[in-house]
């Protein structure tokens, strides 16, 4: 193998390393809180770990107290609460609308409210129920993030 070939085969490995390795720095770390019996919740990460999130996974016993902790307001609770960034996310939310939460300074979280069938986590034999995202200002009014229809 001549000089050339060596430090050629050298820099596609230093390049290889190099985008693994920002790869790897570019996985947003999402804090999951959830009750050990729920089955969607263990979906929710799933879908999340798909579309390239770190999740940490918190069984919790009072999930209740999670989300007064964290402000979620009741109107908007779900099963499952995460915490990204200092803000709430409140059920089967998509991760396209948590990595679009960091660029709304104004908002406190976001929230899928109850179950929906259809949303992510959340999957029933191709059925899915209308359903919005809806974020939580910090002077505690409701803004209708995204809508996703019924199919």
């Amino acid at each position: 193998m001549t000089a050339k070939c060596k430090g050629a085969r050298v820099a596609m490995l230093a390049a290889l390393f190099m985008t693994s390795a920002v790869q790897s720095a570019d996985a947003l770390t999402i804090d999951v809180h959830r009750d050990a019996n729920c089955g969607c919740c263990k979906k929710w990460i799933s879908h999340l770990e798909a579309n390239g999130f770190k999740v940490i996974d918190h069984v919790e016993g009072d999930m209740t107290s999670v989300k007064q902790r964290l402000g979620v307001a009741p109107r908007l609770a779900s099963c499952h609460t995460a915490v990204i960034d200092g803000k709430f996310v409140e059920g089967h939310v998509p991760a396209a609308q948590i990595i679009e939460l960091s660029k709304r300074d104004v908002l406190a979280g976001i929230a899928v409210p109850g179950m929906p069938a259809g949303s992510p986590g959340m999957e029933v034999g191709g059925t899915q129920h209308a359903y919005q995202v809806i974020g939580l200002t910090k002077a505690g009014t409701d803004q209708v993030i995204a809508d996703y229809p019924a199919k």
